[in-house]
Parts: C-alpha cells; structure tokens; sequence
C-alpha cells in the first residue's frame, strides 16, 4: 500500500460511547498511514469511550459533532463494531441519515463487526452480500442481504467484515475501495 493513496481523502468515523476501540484505532491508522484524513464523528460532544473487548477502554476526542457532521463534507464513511455502539447509533435520526447520505450519494463506505446495525437501518443492505458478526446473520437476511461468512466482502461501494481478526484483511480492502473511489471523482474541497 502506497503511502499516499489517499492523499487529501476525508473520513468520517461515525462512532458513539461503547465502539470496538481496536475496530476504530487500527483501520483510522491505516487510513492515516496511507495520507487520508480521517475525522471521528459522534453524538458525544468532546469526548468518545472505546470498549476493549470486555472492559471500557480509552476515550477520544470528538472531532465533528453528529448534529453538526455534513457528509459532503467528507469522501468516505468508516463504521466501527462493538455491540453498544452501532445498537446506540441505529435509534439515532441523524446518525442514520448521516451514514444514507453516503449511500445515496455512491460514497465509499466501511463497516466491521456489528456496524451491518445501521447500514439495515438506512435501507442500503438490501441486496447487498455483507460481512458482519454471526448474530446479526438473521437480522442481514430480513433486511433483504445476504449475510457472508468471509473475513471481507466487497459489494460495490461497501467493504465489510466479521470480527476484529479480519481487521488486516478489512484495511487492505478498505484501502483499496477508498483508493480506486478517489479515482473516479475530486475528494471534498
């Protein structure tokens, strides 16, 4: 991975307290390391608590508050896991038209573990193949996807994966999507 692919691409990660940290924390470094710029979202005003697998972990500060977050502001949309985030985020109104607007607008978008959560609540799983945490295999199929037990899948626009493990393979996808999307159109001004 070159360095600088993502030279001047804007990333939002939408995360609210209780986000996998290390679904956050790895691919914002890859993200960082391959030149883009990446910006955490949240309903949290100042500060965002990471869970680190059974326990809270560190905080983070917020860099756009979700009631001030605009996505064309940003190229490219990463959703973290962990149950308590996405379960937050999936109840929210503006965090779900924030995460369709990438959708409706063809943005590249990235999503782990339970984050498949809000992408059933904006519509955009139907008839997508979807990478996500084995509990949410039904909740995929009634929202008309097709739940896929891979360490990635990519469907158009949409890079998914299962669990934390899958995170080497889900930043090089990721990488790879955000890259070849950048191609094609002007990142944000």
């Amino acid at each position: 991975m070159a360095n600088e692919n993502l030279k001047g691409l804007k990333v939002a990660i939408l995360i609210a307290d209780g986000f996998e940290q290390v679904e956050m924390t790895e691919p914002r470094k890859a993200l960082d390391q391959a030149g883009a710029e990446t910006r955490i979202v949240s309903p949290q005003s100042d500060r965002v608590r990471g869970w680190n697998f059974t326990d809270w972990g560190d905080e983070f500060s917020v860099d756009v508050v979700l009631d001030q977050a605009q996505s064309q502001d940003f190229d490219a949309l990463l959703l973290p896991g962990g149950v308590i985030n996405p379960d937050s985020l999936r109840i929210q109104a503006k965090a779900i038209a924030f995460i369709k607007s990438f959708f409706d607008a063809g943005k590249p978008v990235a999503s782990i573990c339970h984050g498949p959560w809000t992408i059933i609540e904006t519509g955009a799983a139907r008839g997508r193949r979807i990478a996500a945490w084995p509990s949410l295999k039904t909740d995929l199929r009634n929202a008309g996807a097709e739940w896929v037990d891979q360490e990635v899948v990519v469907d158009g626009n949409l890079v998914t994966s299962r669990k934390p493990d899958d995170i080497p393979a889900f930043n090089r996808e990721m990488i790879e999507l955000f890259s070849r999307v950048r191609g094609q159109a002007q990142p944000v001004a």
